[in-house]
């Protein structure tokens, strides 16, 4: 993953029908505070309007927010249409209610994190600027 040349970008997202956004606003917010550029999708949002979204707005990463179960379907799918439109360089995380025997599943997806509850915004803000790169002086 080469560096980003401004702020870092990063999509927020709540894929499928979980309607709690609470977590996700709180992340968009802490990564926004951080000084990156968040674009947060809202709710109900299916894998191809996430995905159009992070190529169509050039972003850096992918968040996504998941606590109703389908997780591993979600995930799995948002992985698969980057890869299809050939933008698998953008980074995948998520967080939420995912059991500790799925996450290892979903790294070998290709999910690059997965914070669960508990998990400090500023873990997450330090996770994604040591993962996507810290932005260079112009």
């Amino acid at each position: 993953m080469g560096v980003a040349s401004g702020p870092i970008r990063v999509v927020v997202a709540k894929p499928g029908l979980d309607g709690h956004d609470r977590g996700a606003k709180v992340i968009a917010r802490a990564l926004r505070d951080a000084g990156m550029e968040v674009i947060y999708t809202g709710l109900h949002q299916t894998p191809e309007q996430i995905v159009g979204t992070a190529i169509q707005e050039d972003a850096d990463a992918i968040g996504l927010s998941i606590l109703s179960g389908a997780h591993n379907t979600l995930f799995a799918a948002v992985i698969d249409l980057l890869d299809e439109r050939d933008a698998a360089d953008i980074l995948v995380f998520g967080g939420g209610i995912i059991p500790e025997a799925d996450i290892a599943p979903l790294k070998k997806k290709g999910v690059a994190e997965i914070f669960t509850p508990g998990a400090t915004t500023a873990s997450i803000v330090q996770w994604v600027r040591e993962n996507v790169g810290q932005p260079t002086e112009a």
